[in-house]
C-alpha cells in the first residue's frame, strides 16, 4: 500500500510543515493613529517571519502610549523620529501619496486607505511615483508595472532595509534547510520521477520519465495535483 506524496503531507498544515508563529513578532504595517504623531524608533531588530529589518515604533495617540511594528527604511537608526500622516517628505515618514511628490521612492503602499501597506516589500525594493492624476497617483513598481492608487492611500518614503540578503551564499545544505523552514519553505525538493509510484504519481518505471499526461485539471484532489496545473497548453510553441 501506497503513502500520502509530501504535496499532502504539507497540505494538512501539522508538524514539520506547519508555519512556527510562535517565533514571529507580529505583522508588520503602518499603524493607523486617529491624529498625525510622531513616532520613535524604539528598537531595530530581525523577525523571522520577514526578510527585511522591522522597527519598532513607539508614540502616543489618545493619550495612550501605542507600538507598532513598520518595515525600516534603509538609514534608519534607533531613537530616530518618525512622523506619520505629517511632516516632510523625508526617509522614514509614512505620508499620503497625494503629499508625495513625483520621482520620490516609496515602499510599503497601500492598497486600499489604512489597510496598513501591500505592496513593494521586499528587502532592498521601492517603487517610484509617476504622476499625481485627478483619478489617483500613479506609481512605478519594482516589476515595471505602472498602478494607479488611491490619492490618500499611504507609504513610507526610501528603500526597504536590508538589500542584498540574497548576495550571500547558504554555504551548507543544513544551513538551507532550516532557513527555508522557519517560513514553512520546503529544502531540498526532489523530482517526481526520481521517486517510487508509491510516493508521487510520477514515480516509478525503468527509467525517469512521468509515464502519463502530466496535465491535470484545477479540481484534482491533493496527492494527485501534481504536474502542470490546469495548462492551457503545454509542449515546444512552433510558429
Amino acid at each position: 500500500m501506497g503513502k500520502r506524496i509530501i504535496a499532502r503531507r504539507r497540505g494538512k498544515g501539522h508538524g514539520i510543515w506547519s508555519v512556527p508563529g510562535h517565533r514571529f513578532a507580529g505583522p508588520a504595517k503602518i499603524p493607523m493613529p486617529r491624529d498625525p504623531v510622531d513616532a520613535v524608533v524604539h528598537r531595530l531588530f530581525h523577525d523571522p517571519g520577514h526578510n527585511y529589518p522591522l522597527a519598532e515604533l513607539k508614540f502616543t495617540d489618545n493619550g495612550r502610549v501605542q507600538r507598532a511594528l513598520v518595515p525600516a527604511a534603509e538609514g534608519t537608526a534607533v531613537g530616530q523620529l518618525i512622523s506619520i500622516n505629517q511632516g516632510e517628505a523625508k526617509s522614514g515618514n509614512v505620508l499620503p501619496l497625494q503629499r508625495i511628490p513625483d520621482a520620490m521612492p516609496i515602499f510599503a503602499i497601500e492598497g486600499q486607505p489604512g489597510d496598513g501597506s501591500r505592496y513593494v516589500r521586499a528587502p532592498g525594493t521601492s517603487a517610484t511615483i509617476v504622476s499625481h492624476d485627478p483619478s489617483g497617483v500613479v506609481v512605478k513598481l519594482p516589476s515595471g508595472q505602472f498602478k494607479t492608487f488611491h490619492p490618500l492611500c499611504r507609504a513610507v518614503i526610501g528603500i526597504v532595509a536590508g538589500g542584498g540578503r540574497k548576495e550571500k551564499p547558504w554555504v551548507k545544505a543544513g544551513k538551507h534547510k532550516h532557513g527555508l523552514r522557519s517560513k514553512r519553505t520546503q529544502f531540498p525538493v526532489g523530482s517526481g520521477v526520481a521517486k517510487n509510484p508509491v510516493d508521487h504519481p510520477h514515480g516509478g518505471g525503468q527509467k525517469q520519465h512521468e509515464g502519463k499526461p502530466t496535465t491535470v485539471s484545477r479540481n484534482t484532489p491533493p496527492g494527485r495535483k501534481v504536474g502542470h496545473i490546469a495548462a492551457k497548453r503545454t509542449g515546444i510553441r512552433k510558429g
